[in-house]
């Protein structure tokens, strides 16, 4: 019995999840005013500033931030709309390994050397835009939790290209 099928399955899904990260994420970049409203509003109800008190004062200090330069400055919305599109855009990149991983693993290799920029993209933007380090940890974890699937669909599919691998 061959483990090809299998294989690709699993390849399969790793990438999906990190397509269906994708497009929430992109999503869901351009209703940040409105999430923000929400998330000040759930904070609240459920009294989490008695716990984490810094947390909420940043998601209050951000929404403040966006509120203010909506009404000022709508259009620098746009750049956030661009970052929404992006990330639908890497989305797409990955329906070529979805259909043929052996073939498109050059995707799945730009896909971790992605991951690996968020990091340092993090630190340092972060650190010069006076972002909580707690924020920064968070926007990382975004690059981390993406390569654990991206890993896993590199291995597979490098099996995948392996006749003698694939056959085992």
């Amino acid at each position: 019995m061959t483990l090809a099928p299998a294989l690709l399955r699993r390849v399969r899904f790793c990438l999906t999840v990190v397509v269906v990260g994708l497009v929430v994420s992109g999503a869901t970049a351009f209703p940040l005013r409105e999430e923000l409203a929400l998330a000040r509003d759930v904070l609240a109800q459920l009294n989490v500033g008695s716990i984490l008190p810094g947390a909420v004062w940043w998601v209050n200090r951000v929404a403040e931030g966006l509120d203010a330069t909506a009404a000022a400055y709508p259009f620098i919305a746009y750049g956030t709309d661009w970052l929404a599109f992006a990330h639908l855009l890497i989305a797409v990149a990955f329906l070529g390994p979805l259909v043929d991983p052996v073939r498109n693993v050059w995707v799945i290799v730009w896909g971790l050397i992605a991951c690996a920029g968020i990091v340092p993209l993090a630190a340092i933007a972060g650190a010069l835009r006076g972002l909580p380090l707690g924020w920064q940890l968070i926007d990382m974890s975004f690059g981390v939790v993406a390569a654990v699937p991206l890993v896993l669909a590199l291995v597979w599919t490098r099996r995948l290209a392996s006749p003698i691998e694939a056959a085992r």
